[in-house]
């Protein structure tokens, strides 16, 4: 083998290795692309969630273990808060459309947010819920469980028929559209954690930390009192989320909170954004005529 060749095989590798160092670091996000990543994962991932088989008989037998299990811990409390919620008929009809809305409203917000406020954490922060999102598509699927509401001999109540709101895709008119016995893990839980401690590592205000927090504590209480999930479901979202955010940390090297929040454009080098501008070191040779320019 010649001079030439070899020369030529470690270009090829060295232009591979770049690249694959460039799929590694933080890029700008581009909108059209994001817009359609996002719509042909959600699509996805309700083809495959739903062709998931109803194995009902499994899924029944899987949430009367749950519940005993529960019972057994002395934490078998959602159908003492289901009943209890449902009492107040305002309350739980508010509940019913945060379980229906929320959901997908927040989440594509906090997605927004990163995308126009923090480019250089989107890719990363985006890569954790698509993640927690996967590995719950493998949950539904080993482990079919029925929610409270559709237990055999329980006293749960299903808020959105009592109701006659437009609420959980698996209950009334929607039923048949998504699979009900897709309950663990609860990715009401996965996302909104998500979008609770994506808003409170990167927000600066502190009443939107707070927030960022309570969020995911409120949908708690709502996937429970709605009789949708078990608090056990919560903890399999929350173990997805780990998931998620440790596929991110050996992609990146890092979490994405750590990341740079502004990255350089490929075309002019520059950062992205005015205020990304204002942060570039003033030029060495002038500091003082740049001063004087910004008073």
């Amino acid at each position: 083998m010649g001079e030439t060749d070899v020369t030529a095989q470690e270009d090829g590798k060295t232009r591979w290795s770049d690249r694959f160092r460039s799929l590694r670091s933080p890029g700008r996000p581009r909108l059209w692309f994001e817009i359609l990543l996002i719509g042909i994962s959600y699509w996805l991932y309700s083809l495959v969630r739903n062709a998931v088989p109803e194995q009902k008989a499994q899924a029944l037998s899987n949430a009367d273990w749950i519940w005993s299990a529960e019972k057994s811990l002395g934490l078998a409390f959602e159908e003492t808060v289901n009943h209890a919620v449902n009492s107040v008929t305002w309350l739980i009809v508010s509940m019913n459309y945060y379980y229906a809305t929320l959901h997908f409203v927040v989440t594509i917000g906090v997605l927004v947010w990163l995308f126009r406020r923090h480019p250089g954490r989107y890719a990363a922060t985006r890569l954790v819920l698509f993640a927690t999102t996967a590995v719950a598509l493998l949950g539904y699927y080993l482990y079919p469980l029925a929610p409270p509401r559709l237990m055999n001999g329980a006293n749960f109540i299903d808020t959105v028929l009592v109701h006659e709101t437009w609420g959980s895709m698996a209950s009334g008119n929607f039923k048949n559209m998504s699979n009900q016995y897709a309950a663990m893990p609860s990715m009401h839980i996965g996302w909104s954690l998500w979008c609770g401690l994506t808003i409170f590592a990167l927000a600066s205000a502190p009443w939107a930390r707070i927030l960022g927090l309570l969020y995911p504590t409120l949908t708690l209480v709502v996937i429970v009192a709605t009789a949708n999930h078990f608090w056990l479901d919560a903890v399999g979202g929350m173990a997805c989320l780990a998931f998620g955010y440790a596929v991110s940390r050996v992609w990146y090297g890092s979490l994405p909170h750590h990341l740079p929040k502004w990255v350089p454009s490929k075309r002019g080098g520059r950062l992205k954004g005015v205020r990304a501008a204002a942060r570039l070191p003033r030029p060495a040779a002038e500091p003082e005529a740049a001063g004087a320019r910004r008073s």
